[in-house]
């Protein structure tokens, strides 16, 4: 199947390779010209232009977008209606705010034009274990592009499945769902990540905690000199605490028991924002996820062990790097 991607980033890219090795046809473009190249080699059929992506694709048309959500994203959706014809799908794989969503869905659709907002969560890892995506948009155009959805999927891999869920939509097993109309998919994944700052805070927390056991300001048979590094390896195996973000926080550690590769100048990306803002409209008490957005505030200022645990997860599941200091 075809499909047209436009930014080729760290999950863009590794998601075209990922279609192409399960057989479609990846036509990319991106404003650096090197990297369209290199797609090329790997199999990807380069333009050098929207309108030379559009003319490379088969009618109905797809494409996907991977770009950082606000202007570049709503500049590039205008400028491929001003070319599309009715049929053709955008679909937009960043994480953008699901309001703008929904806007953009009532405006294209007066067009022809069908919309996606596709939620995709893997970082740059979605390469070799799959992209979980959270799909928004008419019931008949996901439908449609299933083949695409499948293949980026993780699929069932070796995760056990759920007892009592015979008779639905397999396709959550696989690793993506139809989350509802447009919208509904962008809204899921902004509180997947609004979860995701909390688990991540409570990891960094409890790591500080006992990075801390040792203070002198603790009686001397009060005090413990722990391994963190243990630690975090021996939670991995069978502990109910499991996770995959415990697997990236233990990788960091046995590679530096200190962290002293991070300042600990944690980074938040909006979606953390825009999970208390539905909060706050749905009056949800959020207290565990407004708490992890406001250490992240506050780590601008103040660093400390917890904060380079935070930096470490991020780093290791989305490939974030921390800003660098001046002067450096």
């Amino acid at each position: 199947m075809q499909i047209g991607m436009i930014g080729l980033g760290r999950m863009g890219g590794n998601m075209v390779r990922r279609l192409l090795r399960h057989g479609h046809t990846g036509i990319v473009y991106g404003r650096n010209a090197q990297a369209v190249d290199a797609f090329v080699r790997e199999g990807a059929t380069g333009t050098a232009s929207l309108d030379e992506l559009l003319r490379k694709i088969d009618k109905p048309r797809a494409v996907w977008m991977m770009l950082p959500a606000g202007a570049v994203t709503e500049t590039t959706i205008n400028e491929l209606a001003e070319r599309m014809a009715p049929g053709d799908v955008i679909i937009d794989g960043g994480n953008t705010f699901w309001k703008d969503d929904v806007r953009r869905a009532k405006t294209l659709s007066a067009r022809g034009i069908h919309y996606l907002d596709v939620g995709t969560s893997g970082g740059v890892w979605g390469l070799e274990r799959g992209y979980c995506m959270m799909i928004g948009g008419p019931r008949e155009i996901v439908s449609r592009l299933d083949p695409i959805f499948a293949a980026l999927a993780p699929g069932l891999g070796n995760i056990a499945r759920t007892p009592g869920r015979a008779g639905r939509d397999d396709r959550a097993e696989r690793g993506y769902i139809h989350a509802g109309p447009n919208g509904a998919g962008h809204f899921v994944k902004m509180v997947h990540n609004g979860i995701e700052y909390g688990l991540m805070q409570a990891y960094a927390e409890g790591f500080d905690i006992l990075k801390n056991a040792s203070s002198a300001a603790l009686p001397q048979d009060q005090r413990f000199d722990l391994d963190l590094v243990d630690i975090a390896e021996v939670w991995r195996r069978g502990s109910v605490i499991t996770s995959w973000l415990l697997d990236l926080t233990a990788s960091a550690l046995a590679q530096d028991g200190d962290l002293s590769g991070y300042t600990g100048f944690v980074e938040d990306s909006g979606e953390g924002r825009w999970t208390l803002m539905a909060a706050i409209e749905e009056s949800v008490p959020a207290n565990v996820l407004s708490a992890a957005l406001y250490a992240r505030f506050r780590s601008r200022a103040q660093h400390t062990f917890a904060e380079k645990v935070l930096s470490a997860m991020r780093k290791g599941f989305g490939g974030h790097i921390e800003p660098k200091k001046e002067g450096s």
